[in-house]
């Protein structure tokens, strides 16, 4: 699983801007029929997070979409008017997908579906990194098609992990301190990147499941991580696995 993330973010992880590592990431993501990217590196609002606040915050990287979709009445619409997504942000996601915030099957999301659709969006694949004083890097992948194998959804959601990690160490001052991790720190967030429970690395390694737990949150706080995905994402960004 890790080389099969690997695949997908290394053209990212090559890139030299931020931009560049965008549009690198959307073109690995295209032959899984990606139809839409936004990317953004802003920070948390300190007024109370609404649409506008959340607009006006800036910081947008790249955006590939229908020439027609920026500025159109959807897009308004999705943007301003009915923008579940505030929710991911409201409790510090890391992965999750327009359909976790806007049920398929919601009656009042009905209006909001019909008007992702004008940009070929039938669901997106979204990853968030949280960094130091309110930073925020976001990934909205969008797609034609809405299943995924879980394999599939776990991959792509680990490299836009990657490549939201890339996007603030390209724009943002690297750590004045060097990370280091114990040996069983690291292979245990080598494991959780390949997809592994905590009771399958704890067989692995033949330690205690409460021990994995107990290796896998202090590698979490070293890397300055708000959980073991965006762990796995800070260490593989930093090539430490």
């Amino acid at each position: 699983m890790l080389s099969r993330i690997m695949a997908h973010a290394e053209p990212a992880l090559a890139s030299e801007t931020a931009e560049e590592a965008s549009t690198a990431y959307f073109a690995a993501m295209e032959s899984f029929g990606a139809s839409y990217l936004q990317t953004r590196l802003y920070r948390r609002p300190s007024a109370t997070l609404t649409s506008a606040s959340h607009w006006a915050a800036g910081g947008f990287i790249a955006r590939l979409a229908p020439a027609d979709w920026p500025g159109s009445p959807a897009f308004d619409y999705v943007c301003f008017e009915c923008n579940p997504l505030l929710g991911a942000i409201r409790e510090s996601r890391t992965r999750y997908r327009f359909s976790d915030f806007a049920p398929r099957d919601g009656a009042q999301f009905g209006t909001y579906w019909e008007a992702l659709g004008e940009a070929s969006i039938n669901d997106a694949l979204c990853s968030t990194s949280y960094g130091a004083d309110g930073a925020i890097a976001s990934l909205h992948l969008g797609f034609q098609k809405r299943d995924f194998t879980d394999e599939e959804s776990f991959a792509i959601h680990m490299a836009g992990l990657v490549l939201t990690e890339r996007l603030m160490s390209l724009t943002m001052p690297p750590p004045t301190a060097t990370v280091r991790l114990t040996v069983r720190e690291r292979d245990s967030l080598a494991l959780v990147a390949e997809g592994k429970t905590d009771w399958e690395i704890s067989v692995i390694l033949g330690i205690a499941e409460a021990t994995v737990r107990f290796h896998v949150d202090n590698a979490r706080r070293k890397l300055g991580a708000v959980n073991r995905a965006q762990a796995v994402a800070r260490l593989v960004n930093q090539r430490l696995i």
